[in-house]
């Protein structure tokens, strides 16, 4: 039996994201991993996009600034640093325990390697503090190298965890994944992917709700996977999985913190 905790989108809610983990007691005073996720115990799953706060509001509460303008180049620099702090605080911490601590690439990480993507949100607010063509800054070579190995998705015992959906097109963020209006829709619109998929139960984030995590149930009533992208309600998914039962799913829940 192990105990997984996935915790949704970060998007540089550094302190939303440590919070968690000190709730699930998986980060030490140190910023280290506790014991019980060293020995693999504690599964921590990240969902992807660690970086690119949500909005202007975000972005400066991360900076200290009380007017954040992504036009400014100094604005820019500040909220790249705070990011890059914090993403070097995390790996040290990923490092410390790689056997039990993943990350899966959302689409804003990759997004950073791959700057032809000018992402944004529907105000007009863009996100290119990581891009030197819009007067950011690279991010360090070090980091960049550490994002290029993040996985695309876990699957264990019939469960999987992914950044969009069950769907492998949705793990790769080209022009047709910027095109196709059903990554944010798939979760309501069909549900049965996770069954297509051969899955048991999904955990996925990518899209905000309102009312922080959505666990979906089938027509039976069993939990079939969670949309966890909630860190703005302060909530992460806790899963007991064993993989040796014929229903390797124990139990699934939003916890707050």
């Amino acid at each position: 039996m192990q105990k997984f905790i996935a915790i949704g989108d970060i998007h540089a809610d550094w302190e939303g994201f440590w919070g968690a983990l000190r709730a699930a007691s998986c980060v030490d005073g140190e910023g280290l991993p506790t014991l019980p996720v060293r020995a693999g115990l504690y599964q921590v799953v990240l969902i992807g996009d660690l970086v690119h706060p949500k909005n202007l509001h975000e972005y400066a509460r991360l900076t200290g600034l009380l007017d954040f303008d992504p036009r400014d180049p100094d604005h820019l620099f500040l909220a790249a640093r705070e990011q890059v702090k914090h993403l070097e605080r995390l790996k040290t911490y990923q490092e410390a325990a790689p056997h039990a601590v993943h990350i899966i690439l959302g689409n804003h990480d990759d997004a950073v390697l791959n700057t032809s993507y000018v992402l944004g949100t529907t105000g007009g607010m863009v996100h290119v503090e990581f891009d030197p063509a819009h007067g950011g800054l690279h991010l360090p070579l070090h980091l960049s190298t550490w994002i290029q190995g993040f996985i695309r998705e876990i699957r264990l015992a019939g469960v999987q965890f992914a950044h969009v959906s069950p769907m492998p097109a949705h793990t790769y963020y080209d022009d047709l994944f910027y095109a196709d209006h059903s990554t944010k829709r798939w979760f309501r619109d069909s549900p049965e992917y996770v069954q297509m998929a051969g899955l048991t139960f999904g955990v996925y984030g990518h899209t905000q709700l309102e009312h922080g995590i959505y666990i979906h149930e089938d027509e039976e009533g069993r939990p079939d996977f969670a949309m966890i992208d909630a860190l703005h309600s302060r909530e992460y998914l806790e899963l007991m999985l064993d993989a040796d039962a014929l229903n390797p799913v124990q139990s699934v829940r939003a916890v707050p913190f």
